[in-house]
């Protein structure tokens, strides 16, 4: 059996999270497409889906008709960069992000310069922060759209959305968020952060894969152009069958987790804990985390004259962790998060993550431990 610690590519759904969904699939539950409102059975669906749409928004403590489903934070990302962009082109055409943003992002802004967008593209210190004065510094008259990520998906550092928000609001400028790591493990309250745009991706908190969520603040007031068109769902903005049972899944597995923040939050701290406490055992062990700014479930570190890829090919029927490299026809890409931070060399190409969550014990960190000592020993008797 392999231990999971990859809780940040994603999580397992939880069982009560589950035995909701099921009972929107069969014949005798609410499977109903909530498109088809001339009859009962779809009207069962569409009150499923407005009931899961409601319980979401308080959540996150929003306008409900503010929330827009996707498939998940990716589909979300691009609608709300893409859709900001080529509905406002009036207004601006020039775009601040950061280098250490998810590919959804970055690879979206690429797709945005061919269109002729300009994109600034700003390094974060070793920590991995984005600091506000470089945003202030990188605005212009043409700035029509910020986009930071609250959570890095690599190292866990978490940014200060609030701030950034309220310098946006205060220029007039659209900022977005990509909350995929960071939603239903931080508070979000978005009454009270001036946030136009937030993507969420569900499978990240114990429900499935394939749903999620654009928020779009005063979403009758904000123009965007829609990806692709269709029926017409998610007023107009999301054309395509809505899968409701995944969001109620969504729904369910948000409750779940604004109810149990705070105890998934200790319970991750101190699994952290004892996992640093073992490895710091193995002499050259290098954590490329900031501890004291960053979510407690990710940690990212490197050891000293051990490469992550033979690291990761000893271990990977034992234990389910990430390189942030990627391995392809034999070239090792090194993370683009870590080297946009200034880390380099033995450091960067030999880091790896490790993220653990709400089904992970304290046996599965010491049975880490172990096998990660005995396997970075094994590779440096082979030097």
């Amino acid at each position: 059996m392999t231990i999971y610690l990859d809780y940040a590519a994603t999580t397992p759904a939880d069982p009560q999270v589950i035995e909701v969904m099921k009972h929107y699939l069969g014949i005798e539950d609410i499977f109903g497409n909530p498109s088809s409102i001339q009859h009962h059975v779809g009207l069962q669906a569409e009150e499923a889906v407005e009931q899961a749409r409601a319980q979401i928004a308080a959540c996150l403590n929003c306008r409900i008709k503010d929330i827009v489903f996707t498939s998940g934070a990716t589909e979300a990302n691009n609608l709300a960069l893409k859709g900001i962009a080529h509905a406002n082109q009036h207004l601006g055409n020039h775009i601040i992000t950061s280098a250490i943003e998810h590919k959804s992002v970055l690879d979206t802004c690429k797709a945005l310069e061919q269109d002729g967008f300009k994109i600034t593209y700003l390094r974060p210190d070793i920590d991995g922060k984005i600091a506000l004065k470089d945003i202030e510094q990188a605005i212009t008259t043409q700035t029509l759209l910020i986009s930071i990520m609250q959570v890095n998906n690599e190292t866990g550092f978490i940014q200060d959305i609030a701030a950034i928000a309220e310098f946006a609001q205060s220029k007039n400028i659209f900022f977005h968020v990509d909350a995929a790591q960071s939603a239903g493990k931080l508070t979000l309250d978005l009454s009270q952060i001036p946030i136009d745009l937030l993507s969420i991706s569900a499978h990240k908190f114990y429900a499935p894969k394939g749903i999620g969520c654009l928020y779009i603040r005063n979403r009758h007031n904000v123009s965007l152009k829609p990806l692709f068109n269709g029926g017409g769902q998610e007023y107009g903005l999301r054309a395509g069958t809505l899968a409701t049972h995944q969001i109620v899944a969504f729904a369910k597995a948000l409750m779940i987790a604004g109810e149990r923040q705070q105890q998934d939050y200790d319970h991750a701290l101190n699994l952290r804990t004892q996992l640093l406490t073992g490895l710091k055992q193995i002499d050259g062990l290098i954590i490329n985390s900031d501890l004291n700014n960053s979510l407690p479930n990710i940690v990212n570190l490197s050891f000293k004259n051990i490469g992550a890829d033979m690291l990761l090919i000893r271990l990977q029927d034992k234990i389910a962790i990430s390189s942030a490299s990627a391995c392809s026809s034999g070239t090792i890409e090194p993370s683009y998060v870590l080297r946009a931070m200034g880390i380099e060399g033995d450091r960067l190409y030999g880091a790896v993550r490790i993220s653990f969550g709400r089904f992970s014990h304290a046996e599965d960190i010491k049975y880490a431990i172990d096998k990660i000592t005995a396997t970075v020993q094994e590779l440096r008797a082979l030097v």
